[in-house]
């Protein structure tokens, strides 16, 4: 190789070395899991059909680990340097794997990762899973289309949209965490007194 062709060789490894070095390191971040207070099991009558628990469809901003906030109007942002440990959509399946669990009348329970046959199936679409600033002060916002479809035809049974708005006191990135487990909480509880009716009025219609 001739002196000249080192030489190129030599700017170019050392034109590449800057630039990597003046490449932006990626932020570090606080990943979060959902909170959840201790749920007693119930003591209700265990049903005759099986549940699957599908992941909610949602739109590419809620189909991700960050924390979704609104600040204003239409503008959707996410909470600097805090991410959740999974998108939210498995979030919220996970929590109701949990709730259907801790009610205990739903005894055999599946989620879709695994794709049993199931007698019917919990889907739908996230609207919202943020916070949200306004007028009246700061909440935690979550908006789920929940629809019952039997397993078998993939029927939509029944739907229902349900929406939770937890106030939160303090703006600090802890505080709504919290305040996002107990909205979902409190969706958890709504979606699961739902889907057993909703399942126990078709099965009866049907035996």
């Amino acid at each position: 190789m001739s002196r000249t062709c080192r030489l190129t060789a030599m700017a170019l490894l050392l034109g590449l070395s800057s630039a990597c070095s003046i490449l932006p390191q990626a932020d570090p971040a606080d990943v979060y899991r959902l909170p959840t207070a201790a749920v007693a099991r119930q003591a209700g009558q265990p049903v005759s059909w099986s549940l699957r628990l599908n992941k909610p469809i949602a739109s590419e901003v809620l189909n991700s680990p960050r924390i979704a906030v609104v600040p204003q109007g239409n503008l959707i942002s996410t909470y600097k340097g805090a991410r959740w440990s999974d998108p939210a959509p498995a979030l919220l399946r996970n929590r109701l794997l949990d709730a259907f669990q801790a009610d205990g009348r739903v005894q055999r329970l599946s989620a879709d990762d695994a794709n049993l046959q199931a007698d019917y199936e919990l889907a739908g679409e996230l609207q919202a899973f943020q916070s949200e600033y306004s007028a009246s002060g700061l909440a935690v916002v979550l908006r789920y289309d929940a629809r019952l479809v039997q397993g078998r035809t993939q029927r939509i049974l029944a739907s229902r949209r349900f929406e939770v708005r937890q106030p939160v006191a303090d703006k600090q990135v802890p505080a709504v965490v919290d305040g996002f487990g107990q909205a979902t909480d409190k969706l958890a509880a709504q979606l699961v007194d739902w889907a057993v009716a909703q399942g126990n009025q078709y099965q009866a219609k049907n035996q």
